[in-house]
């Protein structure tokens, strides 16, 4: 079985799920959906790693919470998500330095319903592919990149890209914020 990961154009699949949203007694969980994503009428950023408490994975969190303001500035919701459930997040954010002071939820996929309808749970281990989506206010799949779980993503060409996406033009390769884009 191979996977078909979901692509450019796609609906961006309807979901309910726990997110650890905080390391405080009593604060720690909040229930994300996609109705309220939906209604937010923002930008999606959600990505993906495979396996909490493991090496590369913090590095990317940590850099994405590190640009953070970044995504708010551009009207984008940023989740981060893997198969692990709330308790594992909350207790690596509670033992990881880099993790305590995340600004982002972390959602929680035991059931590994969403990862699979992505198309991005690995097969062997069942984890989720180290993926990215950009999904525009209308709940349309824009943007998709997926690494192989031993390479770590560049958060700054994830805000490149959501910058050019929401230009609605034509953006050169290597484009910037700011710079020109193409007439047709």
């Amino acid at each position: 079985m191979q996977n078909r990961i979901l692509s450019i154009g796609s609906q961006f699949p309807d979901f309910k799920k726990i997110a650890a949203v905080s390391i405080e007694k009593g604060k720690e969980f909040y229930e994300l959906n996609s109705d309220e994503i939906k209604a937010s009428g923002k930008w999606l950023v959600m990505f993906w790693w495979p396996k909490d408490f493991t090496f590369v994975c913090p590095t990317e969190i940590a850099e994405f919470n590190k640009h953070y303001l970044d995504f708010v500035d551009r009207d984008a919701m940023l989740i981060g998500a893997s198969t692990d459930n709330e308790f594992v997040h909350v207790a690596w954010r509670n033992n990881h330095d880099d993790l305590r002071d995340l600004r982002f939820p972390m959602l929680a996929d035991t059931s590994k319903s969403l990862a699979e309808e992505l198309g991005i749970l690995e097969q062997n281990e069942k984890v989720a592919l180290r993926a990215t989506f950009i999904v525009d206010p209308q709940g349309t799949i824009r943007w998709v990149s997926v690494n192989d779980l031993n390479v770590g993503r560049n958060v700054k060409e994830v805000i490149r890209i959501l910058d050019a996406l929401q230009t609605d033009e034509l953006c050169p390769c290597n484009w910037q914020k700011g710079e020109a884009t193409i007439e047709a």
